[in-house]
């Protein structure tokens, strides 16, 4: 079978497409025919190298995929070849076949495209956790997204309104971003500059925020203490630009404004909790079926596209979410 394999740490030098032989879905496993592959910035800080992601080189990446089951693995039920379904494999997904556990892989329901469906086990459903069971997100809250203008971002904007609407402000790291992240449902978007405090509280007339949600790591960390409003929660759930991560803060300055920090992780989410994470996966498919929630995904024709897309991400030029055409 045809898949991306990246051969080392770097960039797109390091990403080929190589014919490698298919794997065999083991018990509780399921082997699918992937037609579709999402992207997302996981991908990225695997191919550079990032501690904790990839335990050996070479590394098949991808964490998202569409398509029909091929095979079953002892002890499955509920599945049979050729349903279409959407999975979350713990790698290799950017691949004519994947293996995923069947604990995290869902039958697509009538109505939902292969192409869209593949935004759905990471994106979306990371989306919807971080709202509901990280952010304890409740209608009317003022929402502060660092990153809107990137897949996970583009899903939130989505998800607000039918959760019951708040105020949705979000941060870029590239100015010209800003429009587009409006666009997708933002009342308002702003850069990571000098001026972005001073936005975001003009932004909120000096209320705060009630939740922020930063994929950053601890960067923007201390700027997200002052913007928060008492009582406010501050969900991480990423490193994106790779750095040392700082020590929280002490837990004086939390309660004296009231403030949870909470860490997420989809990858550790889907190790512990599985049934959590289909949980996501399935609600978020209900609505992309009822026609309650449309996500807009820019398709790749092939796997060969898959390298620059990720180096447009890794460059902050990437806007919206990524799905690449894999198979039939």
């Amino acid at each position: 079978m045809r898949a991306l394999v990246m051969t080392a740490p770097g960039g797109a030098e390091n990403s080929q497409v190589k014919d490698v032989e298919a794997a065999q879905p083991g018990p509780g496993q399921v082997a699918i025919d992937v037609a579709y592959a999402g992207l997302n910035f996981v991908d990225v800080m695997s191919r550079r190298g990032d501690a904790g992601y990839v335990a050996a080189w070479p590394y098949l990446p991808g964490k998202e995929i569409a398509g029909t089951v091929r095979a079953l693995g002892e002890g499955v039920t509920g599945l049979a070849v050729g349903d279409p379904v959407v999975a979350a494999p713990a790698g290799g997904g950017l691949a004519e076949v994947a293996i995923a556990e069947a604990a995290l892989t869902v039958p697509i329901p009538a109505g939902v495209g292969l192409r869209e469906a593949a935004a759905v086990p990471l994106g979306l459903a990371t989306a919807l956790l971080l709202l509901t069971d990280a952010g304890r997100f409740t209608a009317g809250d003022t929402v502060l997204v660092h990153s809107a203008g990137g897949g996970i971002g583009n899903a939130i904007a989505q998800l607000v309104p039918l959760l019951g609407g708040g105020r949705l402000l979000g941060t870029v790291g590239r100015p010209e971003k800003a429009a587009a992240a409006v666009a997708a449902g933002y009342d308002a978007a702003f850069a990571r500059d000098e001026g972005l405090r001073k936005a975001v509280e003009e932004a909120t007339d000096g209320r705060g925020v009630d939740l922020i949600l930063d994929p950053l790591g601890t960067e923007a960390l201390p700027l997200d203490l002052d913007l928060a409003a008492p009582g406010g929660r501050i969900v991480l759930f990423g490193n994106a630009g790779g750095g040392a991560v700082d020590a929280l803060p002490p837990v004086s300055r939390l309660m004296a404004g009231n403030l949870t920090i909470t860490g997420f992780s989809h990858r550790g989410l889907a190790a512990t909790a599985p049934a959590k994470v289909a949980h996501a996966i399935r609600r978020v498919l209900a609505l992309l079926a009822d026609g309650r929630l449309t996500l807009p995904v820019t398709e790749l024709p092939s796997l060969t596209d898959v390298p620059a897309a990720h180096d447009a991400m890794a460059a902050g030029r990437a806007t919206g979410k990524y799905v690449a055409r894999v198979g039939a």
